[in-house]
């Protein structure tokens, strides 16, 4: 009989990097990656970017050939699912009947596109764009589509718009809230984006909802809005955010509030069972409440940290969190994470096309975006992985540079 070892669950870019640092790390046990999606792990970022936009195709995005699975001795389950733990016994249940014996089980079950419950999601062309499989149908129907309505001003929603003016779609954008990325920038930078996007010709309804989808012979025609209009559709896009894949976690009895629980070594209330990346919510220095993070950055690092735990590296997770999103000829970048109420002190002008905005929470620098200011965005990440206390002058001050502000 096999030794138990590790089996993560989940073969997102967390569940690959665990895998991989396992064995960097000189784990020798056998280490086993579960998917749910067929093929082999792939990159997510560029799904929504370079993929529709036609410039890189299914292979490009993998992350590693088949020969390297092989050649790290990484077992690779999928498509396959796990359907149940038994914590006691410490082994999982497969869909196809398969039952394993683990040492140590990593959750990296992500999270899933959130859809609207209304009439009329169903209907053939209303799409979400999570994975793989989403990106290739999603680009197929561009293709063919006239008018495109995109649901949610999140980053997947504008990403998208940009690709479908590209390709010469009508596209309007419909906003719950009263302006774009209302949970990830500050009012200067969503207005800057909005901006571009509106010079595209991208239309917008803010402040507004979709009560329904309707269509004809199964397919969607138009979107109906809180505001009484009947916005004609070939193609919907919804990006109104994802929900924590926590149901394996919650029917094996781990804790689970608005994502796994896990602690400063993102081990659950198992100490068998850790869980990283989308679905795990942690204790972050940077805030005052725990939070769950959906970026590839967190998830790796996080698949670092615990692949480094469990053969007796431990440390608590502490990296600081960065994101970024490409929409035409604007890169936003982001580091640390910003709450509603945090301050914001601009650097630089936005009329030129690049420039940064520093956010405040009490007087501590929390986090900063940076429009086409790569030089802005890696400081920043070194002034909020050190703490490095800065002004709200000097934060303005465009001759102030931030990297000579970074403890040598």
């Amino acid at each position: 009989m096999q030794q138990p070892g590790v089996i993560v669950v989940g073969s997102g870019q967390g569940g690959f990097q665990l895998a991989t640092s396992l064995r960097d790390e000189g784990y020798q046990g056998p280490v086993t990656l579960v998917g749910e999606e067929p093929g082999l792990p792939y990159q997510r970022p560029p799904l929504s970017k370079s993929f529709l936009a036609g410039k890189t195709d299914a292979g490009q995005i993998e992350l590693r050939p088949a020969a390297f699975y092989a050649e790290r001795n990484i077992a690779l389950i999928a498509p396959d699912r796990v359907t149940n733990i038994d914590r006691g016994a410490r082994r999982v249940t497969l869909a196809s009947g398969a039952s394993l014996a683990y040492e140590h089980l990593v959750l990296a079950t992500g999270a899933r596109a959130r859809m609207p419950a209304v009439a009329g999601v169903n209907l053939q062309g209303v799409l979400a764009l999570r994975t793989r499989a989403d990106a290739q149908a999603l680009l197929g129907r561009l293709r063919e589509a006239r008018r495109l309505v995109v649901v949610g001003a999140g980053f997947i929603g504008l990403e998208v718009a940009v690709m479908a003016r590209q390709l010469g779609l009508e596209v309007r954008v419909i906003e719950f809230a009263d302006r774009a990325l209302l949970r990830a920038v500050s009012a200067t930078t969503a207005d800057y984006l909005a901006q571009a996007q509106l010079a595209r010709g991208v239309e917008f309804s803010m402040g507004t909802g979709v009560t329904a989808f309707t269509g004809g012979g199964g397919r969607v025609e138009a979107v109906l809005t809180t505001g009484g209009e009947s916005v004609a559709a070939d193609l919907v896009v919804v990006g109104i955010g994802v929900e924590p894949n926590v149901e394996l976690a919650t029917s094996a009895g781990l804790q689970v509030q608005a994502g796994i629980v896990v602690d400063r070594h993102l081990a659950t209330s198992d100490p068998f069972i850790s869980a990283i990346g989308d679905c795990a919510r942690y204790p972050a220095g940077y805030c005052d409440a725990p939070v769950r993070i959906e970026s590839v950055q967190n998830a790796v690092d996080q698949a670092r940290c615990v692949a480094a735990r469990i053969v007796g590296k431990a440390e608590p997770y502490a990296k600081v969190p960065w994101f970024w999103s490409d929409q035409g000829d604007n890169r936003l970048q982001i580091a640390g994470l910003a709450e509603a109420g945090d301050s914001a002190v601009l650097r630089g002008d936005p009329a030129a096309g690049k420039f940064s905005v520093l956010r405040f929470r009490d007087g501590r620098l929390s986090a900063v975006e940076s429009i086409n200011s790569a030089a802005d965005h890696m400081a920043a990440r070194k002034l909020l992985a050190a703490g490095t206390p800065i002004s709200s002058t000097q934060a303005a001050d465009p001759s102030v540079k931030l990297a000579a502000l970074v403890a040598p």
